[in-house]
């Protein structure tokens, strides 16, 4: 979508949202980027091109990272943005439903932090032992992994991973709200793509994934950072409140997946996001090129 034809689109958006909605849900596949920056954060800031970058550069910040905001429109004038996307009507179907089935569910799942052979893509894997650590002795399972790829696991609640293209994905079995992503340069281009697309991830039995839809270069910070994810997700944050908050430049990072999912929060009236009662309403209509 180009960015006068973007602007116009969004002027009738705001002009048609209640002021105390705090998030938004984009109920389509394409088109997934706005010029040069990805259409969730778009729609979450408006057009910005300090969101993109020029070559192998920093980009805008978000306000949103890694902060305790449970009302981001309120707080930061942002709207976090998450799409309902996949290759057709049935899958969104059943990615709403895994998201439905997450609520309150305090799934028993494993989360696996995969460092692979790529140097290029696999730079996240410098924080992945102090993650480990954190968790152990708690009760939840997260594990580290050298390998390019898991395979013929069950339960799994986390799979964060650096590779062009991640293999065996369909021996895989995601529990309900499970988050998935793999850092490389064009995974949040959903089609006609020669990288894995993050709908693959949905494809499999992922509840959410995340991927650049413009070069990032391997900057770590516009990818999600497992630990913050993690550790939001597991307190009780829904799931595009842990997912973006983790996200230090989200400006060229796609979001995808039930923004609603909410297997480890527990069952309220008053939600964090602002939403109406009904759940289908809740959400208003080091760095070198990776190529």
């Amino acid at each position: 979508m180009s960015r006068t034809e973007f602007q116009r689109v969004k002027v009738e958006v705001d002009r048609a949202t209640p002021s105390h909605v705090q998030a938004y849900a984009l109920a389509w596949t394409q088109p997934y980027r706005v010029d040069c920056m990805s259409i969730t954060t778009a729609f979450a800031a408006g057009f910005d091109a300090a969101f993109c970058a020029n070559g192998c550069g920093p980009t805008r910040p978000s306000a949103y990272f890694n902060s305790n905001s449970h009302r981001p429109y309120d707080d930061y004038g942002l709207r976090p943005t998450m799409m309902l996307a996949g290759r057709n009507f049935d899958e969104v179907q059943k990615l709403i439903d895994r998201g439905v089935a997450s609520d309150h569910s305090f799934p028993h799942g494993t989360g696996y932090l995969v460092s692979t052979s790529d140097k290029a893509r696999n730079v996240r894997a410098v924080a992945y032992p102090e993650i480990v650590e954190r968790y152990s002795g708690s009760s939840f399972d997260i594990r580290l992994v050298r390998a390019n790829f898991i395979q013929n696991r069950k339960n799994v609640l986390f799979y964060f991973t650096g590779i062009i293209r991640v293999l065996a994905l369909d021996s895989i079995r995601f529990v309900p709200g499970a988050i998935a992503d793999h850092l490389t340069s064009a995974g949040g281009v959903l089609t006609g793509n020669d990288q894995m697309s993050i709908l693959r991830w949905l494809q499999a039995g992922a509840t959410a994934s995340y991927g650049a839809v413009s070069e990032p270069c391997n900057f770590p910070e516009k990818f999600p950072q497992p630990g913050i994810v993690i550790d939001r997700y597991l307190r009780g944050e829904r799931l595009i409140e842990a997912y973006w908050k983790s996200v230090a430049w989200p400006g060229q990072g796609l979001f995808v997946g039930e923004p609603l999912a909410d297997p480890f929060g527990p069952s309220r009236k008053g939600p964090r996001v602002e939403q109406k009662p009904e759940r289908e309403k809740a959400v208003a209509h080091a760095t070198m090129q990776l190529q």
